[in-house]
C-alpha cells in the first residue's frame, strides 16, 4: 500500500530531470518550426512544378495550416489540463512528422494542401502543453529564460529547416526534402516519451507547507472550460494587451520567415542553396543570440525592478529593430540589406520567452495549458493564418496593379512592417498596468 501511495504521489523534478525535459521539449519545437519552415525555401521549386499562384502558396504556409493548428490546439489544451501532457506531445509529434513527409508524394495542390492540414492537425498538440510542463518545472523569477531556451526552437528549426531545405532540394529535388526533415521527428517522439518527466503541477508555485496533489487528486479537481478561460483572460487587462502585442508580433513575423526566403531569391538572385548555407547560419546566429540575451535580460529585469519591466523591454527593443527593419526592404545592396536584417532579427527575437513567461504567470495554475492554448490560438489564427496569406495575395495584387513583376514581393513584405507600432503600443501598455497591478498587491 505504501509503494503503491508513493508511485501515485507525484514527486517534485530533479535539476537533471527538468534539464533533459527542458531539452527534449526544445527539441520537439525545433521539429515542429523546421516542419513548418522548410517550405518556405522549396516554394520556388513546388509554384514551378505545380504552377502555383503566389496566393496559393501563401495559403500552404498560412490560413489552411494555421486554422487546424491553432483551433484543435483548444481542445488538446483541455486534455493537457487533466492527462499526461508528456504522452500527448509524443503522440502529436510523431503524427506532424509522417504528415510532412507525405507532402513529398503530393502530385497536386489538394494533396499537398491536405498534407499541410496534416501537418497542422499534428502540430496543434505541442506547444500548450509543453508552455504548461516549463511552467510547473520553473519558478517566476526563472521561467522567462526557460521559454526563451524552449524558443530558440523557433530559431533552430527555422534555420533547419532553410539549411536542410535549401541543400534537399539542390540535390534531391523538393520532394525528397520533406523525407530529409520528417522522418527523423517520428524517432525523436520515441525518446520524448521514454525520457522526458511529466512535472507536478503547479510545482513551481506550490508553498512549501502544501503538499502537492497526486494524480487522482489532480484528476478530480474541475477542469476549466476554454471559455472560463477566455473569461478569465478578459479580466486581466494586461493578458489582453500582452496577447495583442504577440499576436501583431506574430502576424510580422510569420509573413517575414514564409516569404523572406522567396525575396532574397526574387529580388537579388539569390539560390536556395546560397540562402541555405549563408543567410540561414546567419538568422540562427542573431535569433538565437537575441532570444537569449532577452531572456537573460527580462530576468535580470524582474528580479531588480519588477516582472513589468518585461513588457517595456520588448517594447523598446522592437522600437529600436523597427527602422532597422525598414532598410532591409528598401536597400538594393544584398550584403547591407542582409547586415540590417540580422542586426533587427537580433532585437525582434526578444518577445517570446517573456511574452509567454508574463502570460504563464498571469495565468491561474488551473488554467496554465487554456492560457497557452487560447494565446496560441489567436497567435495562429491571426500571425500564422494571416501573415504568410496576406503577403501572397498583396504580391498577387501588387504585380498586377503596379507593374512591378518580382518586386511585388518585396512591397509586400514592407506593407506587413508598416504594423510594428501597434505591436509596440500593447507593449507598453501591457508594462504600466502590470507596474500599476503590483503597486496594488494585485
Amino acid at each position: 500500500m505504501a509503494t503503491a501511495a508513493m508511485d501515485e504521489r507525484q514527486l517534485p523534478v530533479s535539476p537533471k530531470a527538468r534539464r533533459l525535459t527542458l531539452i527534449l521539449l526544445t527539441a520537439t519545437y525545433f521539429f515542429s518550426y523546421m516542419d513548418r519552415q522548410i517550405l518556405a525555401i522549396l516554394q520556388e521549386d513546388i509554384k514551378a512544378d505545380l504552377l502555383l499562384s503566389d496566393t496559393q502558396l501563401g495559403l500552404l504556409a498560412g490560413f489552411a495550416f494555421a486554422l487546424f493548428y491553432a483551433t484543435l490546439g483548444i481542445p488538446v489544451a483541455s486534455l493537457a489540463d487533466r492527462m499526461n501532457r508528456r504522452n500527448i506531445i509524443a503522440i502529436a509529434l510523431a503524427l506532424w512528422s509522417a504528415m510532412t513527409a507525405l507532402c513529398g508524394v503530393a502530385q497536386n495542390y489538394p494533396q499537398l494542401l491536405l498534407a499541410r492540414i496534416g501537418v497542422g492537425i499534428g502540430e496543434s498538440g505541442s506547444s500548450p502543453p509543453s508552455h504548461s510542463m516549463i511552467a510547473d518545472m520553473y519558478p517566476a523569477n526563472e521561467r522567462a529564460s526557460a521559454l526563451a531556451i524552449y524558443s530558440l526552437g523557433v530559431y533552430l528549426g527555422g534555420a533547419g529547416g532553410l539549411i536542410l531545405g535549401g541543400n534537399a532540394v539542390e540535390e534531391f529535388g523538393w520532394r525528397a526534402a520533406f523525407f530529409i526533415v520528417g522522418i527523423p521527428g517520428i524517432i525523436l517522439a520515441v525518446f520524448v516519451r521514454m525520457f522526458a518527466t511529466e512535472p507536478p503541477r503547479g510545482l513551481s508555485d506550490a508553498k512549501p507547507d502544501v503538499p502537492t496533489k497526486t494524480v487522482a487528486e489532480a484528476a478530480a479537481e474541475a477542469t476549466p472550460t476554454i471559455r472560463e478561460g477566455f473569461r478569465a483572460i478578459w479580466k486581466s487587462k494586461a493578458a489582453v494587451h500582452l496577447v495583442m502585442g504577440v499576436t501583431i508580433t506574430s502576424l510580422i513575423g510569420y509573413a517575414l520567415t514564409g516569404w523572406t526566403p522567396s525575396y532574397l531569391i526574387r529580388s537579388f538572385g539569390m539560390t536556395p542553396g546560397t540562402v541555405a548555407n549563408y543567410f540561414a547560419p546567419l538568422s540562427l546566429i542573431a535569433g538565437t543570440g537575441g532570444v537569449l540575451f532577452s531572456g537573460k535580460l527580462a530576468d535580470w529585469l524582474a528580479k531588480r525592478r519588477g516582472l513589468h519591466t518585461q513588457a517595456w523591454m520588448v517594447g523598446w527593443l522592437k522600437l529600436a529593430a523597427f527602422p532597422i527593419l525598414i532598410l532591409f526592404y528598401v536597400l538594393d545592396d544584398v550584403y547591407l540589406a542582409i547586415g540590417a536584417y540580422l542586426v533587427a532579427h537580433f532585437l525582434q527575437s526578444c518577445y517570446l520567452g517573456p511574452t509567454f513567461a508574463l502570460i504563464q504567470g498571469l495565468a491561474p495554475v488551473k488554467m496554465r495549458s487554456v492560457w497557452a492554448a487560447i494565446t496560441l490560438l489567436v497567435i495562429n489564427l491571426i500571425g500564422l493564418g494571416l501573415g504568410p496569406t496576406m503577403i501572397g495575395i498583396l504580391s498577387d495584387y501588387y504585380a498586377v496593379r503596379f507593374d512591378v513583376g518580382a518586386e511585388s514581393l518585396r512591397w509586400a513584405l514592407f506593407t506587413m512592417i508598416l504594423l510594428t507600432p501597434w505591436a509596440i503600443y500593447h507593449y507598453w501598455r501591457a508594462g504600466t498596468l502590470l507596474k500599476q497591478g503590483a503597486e496594488k498587491g494585485t
